[in-house]
């Protein structure tokens, strides 16, 4: 067995044709960066790409096979240059009647003739696809029966966040929404606000497993958060063998910002203007009860919790708080292509490099908060209504 790094939320920004695919995305993003950048910058082993039902990347995705760019592999997954899997997939968004809220979810298909049948099937329920291929008119029961029947795989997308997450925006438990069909979702999405202890507050996630993954919008944004699994070998059903920690596979352990940092951890008052910094739970603006506030994670998990610990039998994989090299103080993009010029990789400048050889390259301070960040240690001040926490240097 092999331990990989997996990150599977990106976003393609543009199609090799330069059209729009997904809104607010950097136009780099597109199909062939994200390949390159995540093989040669990033050190990621396996990449879930979530706007693959979008006609123009199926369209860039066959080019690339025909170009012997990408290869198939015979038990899911598409290769790039031998140690890079692309998973196809999307993020799909759905509509929940009973509870007034939509929400967003990853499918993944095993193969290309798998999601070209989905993106199919979603063109009877998405409005002009071609330019928002994410908006759909299903309910999140009646497309997890979709992919299912497509043999597909289905993961709720950042589920506590106050923005399009299941319990965030809609529900405080998913039976209520998907019923006997929760039996087939073996996985959830944390989110950028969430942890692991956060998420075993609620009981009913159990027997999921929890990843962490970027949800990135620009090529510098992936590999935020991400996965190490163990696997005997790169391909789509390794790892759903190991989200499910089947046949010996497994996740090790989740990366992921300290939920402090994320960009809904805590309530914000849209008229003030800013976090309230209270003991939640906080539902409402102590200045007026009647301003509209945007819940923070933290906030609304201890409304909806059904327990305050991770019981100890649940043995839950380790959850690290891993800061990004972009999130530090003074640490640019020039800071940041000299580590790796030297490292090769922003996985290996995170998780191998040492302080001393940290500091050659870009001095002591640098290296002193990339160690910090990789233990825990840093100081942070808390995000919340869509603005990202801080490094406090």
């Amino acid at each position: 067995m092999e331990q990989y790094f997996v990150d599977i939320h990106v976003h393609v920004g543009r199609s090799s044709n330069g059209r729009m695919i997904k809104y607010g995305t950097s136009r780099d993003l597109t199909l062939k960066n994200i390949a390159y950048e995540s093989r040669y910058r990033k050190g990621i082993n396996v990449i879930g790409v979530v706007d693959c039902i979008s006609p123009w990347i199926i369209d860039d995705m066959e080019d690339m096979l025909e170009r012997g760019e990408l290869e198939e592999i015979p038990d899911g997954g598409m290769i790039y240059k031998d140690d890079l899997v692309i998973l196809a997939g999307a993020e799909i968004e759905t509509r929940e009647p009973s509870y007034g809220c939509s929400v967003h979810s990853l499918v993944f298909m095993p193969d290309f003739k798998g999601i070209k049948e989905l993106s199919n099937i979603m063109k009877m329920h998405m409005t002009n696809m071609e330019n928002n291929a994410i908006i759909s008119r299903l309910s999140g029961r009646e497309l997890i029966d979709i992919v299912d029947d497509l043999g597909g795989i289905y993961i709720p997308a950042h589920v506590f966040t106050p923005y399009k997450g299941f319990y965030g925006a809609c529900t405080d438990r998913l039976i209520n929404v998907f019923g006997d069909a929760l039996d087939k979702i073996f996985a959830i999405e944390l989110g950028l606000s969430a942890d692991t202890y956060m998420a075993c507050q609620v009981s009913e996630l159990d027997k999921m497993a929890l990843t962490s993954n970027s949800d990135a919008h620009s090529l510098s944004k992936m590999g935020r958060e991400y996965n190490i699994l163990e696997m005997d070998h790169l391909s789509y059903t390794e790892v759903i063998k190991a989200l499910k920690g089947e046949d010996g596979r497994r996740i090790v352990s989740n990366y992921g910002l300290n939920p402090v940092l994320g960009k809904y951890h805590r309530t914000f008052c849209l008229e003030c203007g800013h976090i309230i910094d209270a003991h939640p739970p906080v539902t409402k603006c102590p200045n007026d009860p009647k301003h509209k506030v945007v819940m923070g994670v933290k906030d609304r998990l201890t409304v909806i919790r059904d327990r305050e610990d991770c019981p100890i039998e649940l043995n839950r994989p380790p959850y690290h708080y891993q800061v990004p090299l972009e999130f530090l103080p003074g640490v640019g993009p020039k800071t940041i292509g000299k580590l790796l010029d030297k490292f090769g990789t922003e996985m290996n400048i995170l998780h191998r490099a040492t302080t001393d050889q940290i500091a050659s390259v870009v001095g002591e301070k640098v290296a002193d908060m990339v160690i910090k960040g990789r233990e825990g240690k840093l100081n942070i001040a808390h995000g919340g209504g869509g603005v990202y926490g801080k490094v406090i240097s």
